[in-house]
């Protein structure tokens, strides 16, 4: 009687697994990378890019250039592999000084079969850098696409009318007399934050792309300004959410702060594990991943992941007959760390001496639906 059982159990089991088997997957890579000062050679007299010239701090020669675009191509065309043998289907950026520069990168010869579209803005980011995203038109189509300014200030993140009514001038126009001029004395200039809606394939997704205020002046000090852009994250979702109950949303980009500071934790929501995630709720897969220790930057010997990639609890429902998270990675191949020296297994950046490739590991998601 008990061989009977166990037969008809394993049958059971072969039987699901055959099946499973013959399932058949369309697979997309979704992923993030800090190009980490991605400036042509060119003196932009609107950006604060006098370090990045030939004549300037880093001799930052048509070479050097060159070289930075072939690595950074090298990197994209490899983000996602194996398990998936195409480029990543959509890649957000940050650091980057304009369009220009994303025009000469997507022309590499690692990229250019690929086909990919290029969504950028300038923002009034001081150093003049900005956030962008790249698309393979093949698959991805947008329909819209805006930056939103993050408006926080010195001492404390206020609102823009908070603004106008503490930093009124009178001025004299001869047409009006006397009026008000609102002048942002105290305004921190920072990256705008980059809403992308579109559909992939026949599903309509949405991506905001993010750089969030460094820690200049240190993480407890500029803390609030990461937690504004934190709220200002999630009023954009909550709106989405509002047209669209099921919205599918990746928040992603280099936010400054790890998975369990408050501007991930308390001001987005988000949480480490999927039973966790209420509905309308954010899911972060690689706070897990910081508790395993990895990371996608590293200072003072100390690993974390200031890179993440953020979704929506729709994209998490148990149900691959649209697309789903899969599961997320860091890509760190050995030839993105640095072999000696100080900085010896830290991202391989650019020094005097070398063209690296960035201070930080991009990072990836993988989406999955069953084919029909």
């Amino acid at each position: 009687m008990k061989l009977v059982l166990f037969q008809f159990y394993f049958a059971i089991l072969f039987s699901f697994s055959i099946q499973a088997q013959s399932k058949k997957y369309i697979i997309h890579t979704v992923a993030f990378y800090n190009f980490e000062n991605l400036f042509d050679t060119t003196n932009d007299m609107n950006t604060n890019d006098d370090e990045w010239t030939p004549t300037g701090a880093q001799h930052w020669t048509e070479e050097k250039y060159r070289q930075k675009l072939k690595n950074l191509a090298r990197v994209i065309s490899e983000i996602g592999t194996p398990e998936n043998s195409n480029a990543p289907t959509i890649i957000g950026g940050s650091e980057v000084e304009n369009r220009g520069v994303l025009e000469d990168l997507i022309k590499e010869p690692q990229l250019v079969n690929h086909d990919y579209g290029i969504i950028h803005f300038d923002s009034p980011d001081k150093r003049g850098i900005d956030v962008a995203l790249l698309y393979q038109k093949k698959y991805f189509r947008p329909t819209s696409f805006s930056n939103i300014p993050l408006l926080i200030y010195k001492n404390k993140a206020v609102t823009k009318q908070d603004n106008k009514e503490n930093n009124k001038e009178e001025i004299d126009d001869d047409n009006e007399g006397k009026r008000e001029l609102t002048i942002d004395r105290n305004r921190v200039f920072t990256r705008d934050q980059l809403l992308i809606t579109g559909f992939l394939e026949d599903e309509e997704i949405s991506i905001i792309v993010n750089h969030w205020p460094s820690r200049s002046g240190g993480e407890k000090a500029s803390s609030q300004f990461r937690e504004a852009a934190g709220q200002l994250n999630r009023r954009i979702i909550d709106s989405l959410q509002q047209i669209n109950p099921n919205a599918k949303v990746f928040t992603m980009g280099d936010f400054n702060d790890g998975p369990y500071n408050k501007s991930i934790k308390v001001a987005l929501g988000a949480k480490a594990k999927k039973a966790e995630v209420p509905e309308f709720g954010i899911y972060n897969p690689f706070e897990e991943m910081m508790n395993k220790g990895m990371g996608t930057i590293a200072f003072r010997d100390s690993w974390d992941i200031f890179d993440q990639i953020i979704i929506t609890e729709s994209l998490i429902k148990p149900d691959y007959s649209n697309f789903k998270f899969w599961k997320a990675g860091i890509f760190n191949r050995p030839y993105l760390v640095q072999t000696s020296g100080q900085y010896k297994g830290y991202p391989l950046r650019h020094s005097q001496t070398e063209v690296g490739f960035s201070d930080h590991f991009p990072v990836y998601v993988y989406l999955l639906r069953e084919m029909k």
